[in-house]
């Protein structure tokens, strides 16, 4: 709310207290001596202003600029380009083109198009993505898995409307995902794919290569004509079964080629074993395998079907075993889409399946050889290139297309260099497209098969691999399972739908579940065998053993008191201060799980704390009925247990707070002040990294105390964290350096961390007391040597930089309102 004139008349007028839950303010813009530090520069945390955030997230001139520049990254490499980087693109360009010719023309029968649809999708694929790419491994064009839900799309389709031809179809839907995937990268909204968790995408792809394989076995045997190969997978299986009595030469044509794919590979990978040095020889051959086999078996079915009358479809019918037929030569289907509504909405139910399996598989891909690769894409601008590629693909007949695994894999191994390898690739399937038609006609489609079934064996995830997974996140094992079992007893979109839904499941209810932890206090030492480490700069201070060593060299950390953090349960935390509690949330804290973390910060101090004044009601009816209270006649018995005096909330794992986690916090704020009538209880947050979090907290009344007169305001004693101004480059720092440099003895090999439990003393809480009573000797023996200043604005001192400043603070009031008056006390926190 503005304060202008205008602004204060608006709020005054309509009841809006500007200042509401801020009574230090006008304490602090004053200069009361609470809230000033003689030795070191003020500083005022400023409130973020949603004005702020807008023209934090308003893009200037130059940014705008270089979106545009960034759609094309290309432009960043193109002018570097070099002989040295052309070769290694030859090299993977022409592999890839050679292994992509076969593989379209296979996955095009899954997408129940004729081959050369799937040459026009391989050649456009690869011909555009260059311009946009942001990897130079991926390689788009027709895969296994978006060609069969392409093909399930199109006998849908034309369930519906007959009439309607298949490659029309599959256009129209390359078109709408190609359209919606654009818009998406074009809005830099890239990040929605990692909505996608990796078992979803590890069990659609187990799924999927299943479901493909089992469909395709019919086809290698020569019983496809017998049952519809598009059915469920179990389905598919008791088939095939039932009709092996009518295997035909078929059979020879696809399982010896199947065979004769795993043989190459194995030969020629145990040869790259037993000769690393001809490592790369040995590559190239065995990535030609699929190569090799489509031409040996064309050949065979030549020689086979020389007395073949032409190559037209009749005369296709008249071989001893099926092949592919005619092909005809060139972009014979280029031309504009056709694509009305009509056509949309015979698969509209199929667009967001369609979606999620170009952007599963690109996506994943990519972000894979990526990180094998050293470099890093960006995943909206490639959502801006398969988008682009399936815009403009259908204009030349491609159905959707988007990157594929196998070839991907043998594009990097081939050591291609820079996106434009893939030009490359497309002037090799050019040729195939206009050179080899007379070739194609002659393929026997159970080599096809074979070639299919080979590619997605690959895509299925291995059991070590499904291993790791258990040993990383168990729950999520079952999922997987469940993603491959739906896919196969149902359908790929299913399986999809399932995983998705089934892992957004699991995190709401950790979310939802999400427990806080109570923190106990432990000093430790850091040590190198037997010689300790100082805290500041990790040098060897002395070969003594921590024990006998003074506590120049412990500190004190914070671990989960029941140790379920996985620390030495040895080792017993001790409480941090009688009646002070220190709770840190373990998963953000938002509507979802603010009860649930409050619930239990409520149980835990009512078991381990004692009201303050268990006769504070007036009479027996004042009680409520879920504290009654002593039966009558009897005495309210004195536990032992202390009084509650404050509470610590580490707010390290939280990001954003919302309107429901902050009233459930007030809520409680109200509960526990109840319960310590006539005192309040301290509230007091640390590791808060969000300025958004301190300004929700801060309207809240907290963050800042809330005595109820001046007497104990003037009693109140803030603490704050100061640094030094310079920081390792400071005259204090390089003396601190100096002395530790004369106290440096040794150093050892090795790295262990000793942990020392030690009770609360009652010396240590009279020295507590007495330090509280003389807190001018802090300001004496606090000689700064440099420039200070306070690392937390002075209007929030509540707020801390870590657990140690925040516990000291919580005791250190406590103390001054309990006892007397005292004066500012002092904590140094170097800087650097």
């Amino acid at each position: 709310m503005s304060t202008s004139k205008f602004g204060q008349t608006l709020a005054k007028g309509l009841g809006i207290k500007l200042d509401y839950r801020n009574p230090t303010n006008e304490k602090l813009t004053r200069g009361e001596s609470t809230f000033s530090v003689g030795s070191a520069d003020s500083y005022i945390e400023e409130e973020p202003h949603v004005g702020e955030w807008f023209r934090q997230h308003t893009p200037t001139g130059r940014q705008v600029g270089r979106y545009f520049y960034d759609l094309f990254p290309f432009l960043h490499w193109i002018t570097r380009y070099n002989l040295q980087w052309f070769a290694g693109d030859m090299v993977a360009g022409v592999t890839i083109g050679a292994v992509v010719v076969p593989q379209a023309m296979a996955y095009a029968s899954l997408a129940e198009l004729d081959p050369q649809f799937g040459l026009y999708s391989s050649f456009m694929g690869v011909l555009i993505y260059w311009f946009f790419a942001t990897s130079k491994d991926i390689t788009i064009g027709p895969v296994a898995v978006m060609s069969t839900v392409t093909g399930e799309v199109i006998l849908h389709a034309q369930s519906i409307s007959p009439h309607v031809q298949g490659h029309v179809i599959a256009s129209a839907l390359s078109i709408i995902c190609g359209g919606v995937i654009c818009f998406i990268g074009l809005a830099r909204l890239g990040w929605l794919v990692e909505l996608i968790p990796l078992v979803a995408i590890a069990a659609y792809m187990t799924g999927s290569a299943l479901f493909i394989a089992i469909g395709q076995v019919p086809t290698l045997l020569g019983i496809s004509d017998f049952f519809d190969t598009r059915q469920h997978s179990y389905w598919v299986v008791i088939k095939t079964l039932r009709n092996l009595p009518n295997c035909n030469l078929d059979a020879a044509m696809g399982l010896t080629a199947l065979f004769m794919l795993y043989l190459i590979r194995g030969v020629f990978n145990m040869l790259a074993k037993k000769n690393p040095n001809r490592r790369k020889l040995w590559f190239f051959l065995n990535t030609m395998r699929s190569v090799f086999v489509i031409l040996l078996y064309t050949f065979i079915s030549a020689m086979v079907n020389l007395n073949l009358p032409d190559r037209s479809s009749d005369s296709a019918d008249l071989s001893p075993f099926s092949i592919t037929g005619p092909v005809p030569r060139g972009f014979q289907n280029a031309k504009v889409p056709k694509i009305d509504t009509r056509i949309v909405n015979l698969f509209v139910s199929y667009i967001p399946v369609s979606i999620i399996v170009i952007l599963i598989e690109h996506i994943s891909i990519a972000k894979s050889f990526g990180r094998v690769n050293n470099y890093t894409i960006n995943p909206s601008q490639e959502m801006v290139a398969i988008g682009v590629t399936n815009l403009l693909g259908p204009f030349l007949g491609a159905y959707p297309a988007t990157g594929s695994f196998s070839r991907t894999a043998i594009k990097s191994k081939a050591g291609v260099r820079t996106p434009f390898a893939g030009f490359i690739t497309a002037i090799v399937v050019l040729l195939a497209i206009y050179a080899l038609p007379v070739v194609f006609f002659y393929i026997p489609k159970a080599s096809l098969s074979a070639i299919i079934i080979h590619a997605v064996g690959d895509l299925i995830t291995p059991p070590n691999t499904v291993y790791q997974f258990w040993r990383t996140s168990p729950l999520e094992v079952p999922i997987f399972f469940a993603g491959v079992l739906v896919t196969i007893f149902a359908t790929i979109e299913i399986g999809i739908y399932v995983t998705i839904t089934l892992s957004m499941a699991v995190y709401l209810f950790r979310a939802f579940k999400a427990q806080g932890r109570f923190l106990g206090k432990v000093k430790v030492h850091s040590v190198i065998g037997d010689h300790l480490l100082d805290n500041d700069n990790g040098r060897v201070m002395s070969s003594r053993n921590p024990d006998n060593d003074p506590d120049a060299s412990a500190r004190n950390i914070f671990v989960p008191i029941t140790a379920e953090d996985g620390s030495n349960p040895a080792i017993k935390p001790e409480h941090p201060y009688p009646g002070v509690f220190i709770y840190r949330f373990s998963e953000g804290f938002n509507y979802p799980n603010a009860n649930h973390y409050t619930d239990y910060l409520l149980q835990t101090i009512f078991k381990e704390t004692q009201r303050t004044n268990p006769n504070s009601y007036g009479r027996l009816g004042d009680r409520p009925w879920n504290d009654p209270g002593p039966r009558r006649g009897q005495e309210v018995v004195d536990t032992g247990l202390p009084h509650l005096k404050a509470v610590i909330l580490d707010m390290s794992s939280v990001n954003n707070v919302d309107l429901t986690s902050v009233q459930n916090l007030i809520d409680v704020r109200n509960q526990l002040d109840r319960y310590c009538a006539p005192e309040k209880v301290q509230w007091h947050f640390a590791h808060i990294n969000n300025r958004w979090t301190k300004r929700a907290l801060a309207s809240a009344g907290f963050g800042f105390a809330t005595p109820e007169d001046d007497e104990n305001f003037a009693r109140w004693k803030p603490l704050f964290s100061v640094a030094e101004l310079g920081g390792t480059e400071s005259a204090a720092a390089e003396a601190e350096r100096r002395v530790n440099r004369t106290l440096s003895t040794s150093k050892a090999d090795g790295d262990l961390e000793h942990g020392h439990q030690r009770g609360v003393s009652s010396r240590e809480v009279d020295s507590i007391n007495e330090n509280s009573e003389k807190s001018s000797e802090y300001d004496h023996k606090f000689k700064p040597s440099g420039k200070h200043t306070v690392v937390q604005g002075l209007n929030r001192p509540f707020f801390h930089m870590d657990l140690t400043s925040a516990l000291q603070s919580a005791i250190q009031n406590m103390d001054a309102l309990q006892v007397k008056p005292a004066t500012f006390e002092l904590v140094t926190e170097k800087g650097g």
